[in-house]
């Protein structure tokens, strides 16, 4: 899994005043929870980027002062009409306990059933699973090339190696839906 480093500036001053203080600044308040005790945080908007548009999930690294904090984003919080965000809530990655993440999806193949017309949908675009930090994927690589018309995936059906799924076995992940021209094609034959 990738890792991105981010500069973090501890803060004193809590409450919906200091917030908007150091939002004005240019900063994000953010919180990082888990192992034992509670961080709050700014960090810089411009560095964040990266992080928050991309479909890409990331383990996070920040340095207070030299101290080094590896942490997953729980939670994302936007201003509704300016999409400028607002509040970060971080999770703390411990040694040896296994960390739930979205990860994205990844199709590949040619599917069977868009051979004869079906149209392929991905039905869910991430997946969360629980593993080992060392053992997280950058992507789920699902192979469609044998799936038919009116077929689908479910989450129940995939299986990697030291990745436990999140997200409920009955979850469809793609589908072959049925459209007029496979109709067409599966009467003619």
């Amino acid at each position: 899994m990738q890792t991105l480093k981010i500069e973090a500036t501890p803060r004193a001053d809590f409450g919906k005043k200091a917030s908007r203080a150091i939002r004005r600044e240019g900063q994000v308040p953010c919180v990082l929870y888990g192992g034992g005790e509670t961080v709050s945080f700014s960090v810089d908007a411009k560095a964040l980027k990266p992080l928050i548009y991309t479909p890409n999930s990331y383990i996070v690294e920040f340095d207070f002062d030299g101290k080094k904090e590896q942490a997953v984003l729980r939670e994302a919080q936007f201003h509704p009409i300016r999409e400028q965000i607002l509040h970060l809530d971080f999770y703390r990655i411990a040694e040896g306990k296994p960390v739930s993440i979205a990860i994205p999806v990844r199709l590949t193949g040619n599917a069977e059933g868009v051979k004869v017309g079906g149209k392929l949908t991905l039905s869910a675009r991430k997946l969360v699973v629980s593993a080992l930090v060392e053992n997280l994927p950058d992507e789920l690589v699902v192979d469609v090339t044998e799936l038919g018309v009116g077929k689908t995936i479910f989450v129940g059906d995939l299986a990697f190696e030291n990745l436990k799924f999140v997200t409920p076995a009955s979850t469809a992940v793609c589908a072959v839906r049925v459209t007029r021209a496979s109709r067409g094609a599966a009467a003619q034959a």
